[in-house]
Formats: C-alpha cells, structure tokens, sequence
C-alpha cells in the first residue's frame, strides 16, 4: 500500500473561499497533496472585507490537531490565522508536544481589505512558543514591520532571527513596485538574502495570496523538495496562480488567485522506502 503526501493547515475559515482553511485546502489539492485542516475561527468575509470573527473554543482546536496527528500524521503543518491568545497558546502546546519537522508559520495579523486578524496578547505567544518551532516564517512586509519595528528587510531578517526564527521569508508583494514582486529568503544564518522576483500581476485578486504561498511551501515540503526548493516552487505557482485569476471577476473587491490552473492528480509514495522522492507523479 502507498500513502498520499499529507499536508495539515491550522488557520481560520473564509466563507468567501478565497483564503484561509479554503485557500490551504484548494492549494494543497492543486499540487498533489492531501489536505486536512483544524479550523481556529471562523470569519464572516468577502473580497471587501470582514464582518465578524467567532474563535473556536480551544478544547475543540486541540481535538482536531490530535485527531489528525493521531491517526493521519502530516508530512507537514502550515498555521495561519490563530485569532485570540488562547487559541494560539493550545496551538503552540499542541506543536510543543508533536514537534513537527516541516512546520509553516504565517504569522497572519491583517487581512488584504485591512481588517486586523491577530490580537496584540497573541502576538507575544506566536513569537515566543511557534517561531521556534517553526523551520519557515512567512510574514509579509508590514507585518515584519509591525513585528520588529523596522523598515529595511535585511533588518527585519536579523530581529526575526534573534527572536528565535530558524529561517525567514519577507513577502514583498503588498509593495507598491508595479513591474516586479520581490521575495527576501533567509535561511541557514547566511548573512545574505536569496532574493526571489517574479514579474508583478496587473490584477486586483490578491485575496489569499500570503495563504496559498504558505500553503503551497508546506506541500512541496511534505513531497520532499528542500527549503529552498520549496519556497521556489510556491512562488512560482503563486505568480501563476495569480496570472490564471488576473481576467477573471470574482465578487467587488479583492478576488481570489486561481488555484487550479494546472491542477496534479493526489501524488503517493511507498512509505517502505522512507524515501519520498520515490513519489509518483502520474
């Protein structure tokens, strides 16, 4: 028997569809892998905005997480959008206990239309408990900003770094450069950046692309690819994703990317070989 590449998201619920849980899941799916989620809140929104924002009870958090560690263990864990300071605090004991190898951390604290998504008290434990766990943090530039209270990117690298992240990626598409969308990697403690550029989108669907880029960098880590290699495959699949949505009107604001522009069939490998580079890919 073969088993699928497991991929599991924590984030929150968009009953637009077009990021969190249903961004991560489509993601997932696209690529080749499978998808499982453990939801922390769910959102009422749409490509204008969020209206209102329920958490889920923390006990009802960690029964998802260890429903699925226990009998579906995930090659790797994205987290997105943790709410509140108590779902993130159950969160973090949950991945204390686990340890994952391939865990993703998007530190989501404020939506595309600009709606704050992270409570202030959660932020101390996202940076303290999860930053440490994590082998990538994927904040964009203003949340680096906000995170570090600097301005140039080598230096919001540096105090990501001392604040215990193994490796960092600032996301450079919320500037205003309309010619190219430059990505900053730092990885290893190398004193310089790799830099990642993609030519820029002319288009207003832009809902979920921190979460489809997350996402997408979890599963091509959970099909086996390096960091490196994973973070070069996401981006490149997001600039598509983003490219195949760019003609298309999907609701009156920011739509969604299109996440199934070349959509694989589930990839499966034989666990036998503890190799999953035996993948297949038909």
């Amino acid at each position: 028997m073969r088993n699928y590449f497991t991929v599991l998201t924590i984030a929150g619920s968009d009953s637009s569809g077009g990021a969190g849980i249903q961004a991560d899941i489509k993601t997932m799916s696209a690529i080749g892998c499978y998808g499982m989620s453990a939801i922390t809140s769910l959102t009422a929104q749409n490509t204008t905005g969020v209206r209102s924002i329920m958490p889920v009870t923390p006990q009802v958090v960690a029964d998802q997480i260890d429903m699925v560690m226990e009998d579906i263990p995930p090659l790797a864990i994205k987290i997105g959008m943790l709410c509140n300071a108590e779902v993130a605090a159950t969160v973090a004991e949950r991945m204390e206990h686990y340890r994952p190898k391939n865990l993703v951390l998007d530190p989501v604290m404020v939506s595309t239309s600009g709606s704050m998504l992270l409570e202030q008290d959660a932020v101390e434990i996202v940076t303290k408990r999860l930053f440490p766990l994590a082998i990538l943090i994927t904040p964009n530039q203003h949340e680096a900003r906000v995170l570090t209270g600097e301005t140039d990117a080598d230096l919001q690298a540096q105090a990501l770094l001392k604040m215990g992240a193994s490796n960092v990626l600032i996301k450079g598409g919320d500037t205003d450069r309309t010619d190219v969308k430059i990505d900053y990697l730092y990885i290893d403690n190398r004193p310089e950046s790799i830099t990642l550029t993609s030519d820029a989108v002319d288009t207003p669907n832009t809902h979920g692309t921190g979460c489809t880029l997350s996402s997408a960098i979890a599963s091509f880590l959970a099909l086996g690819y390096d960091l490196t290699s994973a973070v070069r495959h996401a981006k490149l699949f997001i600039a598509r994703a983003l490219e195949a949505g760019s003609f298309v009107t999907v609701g009156k604001g920011h739509g969604p990317v299109n996440h199934f522009f070349s959509p694989r069939r589930l990839k499966n490998y034989n666990p036998k070989f503890n190799n999953r580079n035996n993948r297949d890919e038909r």
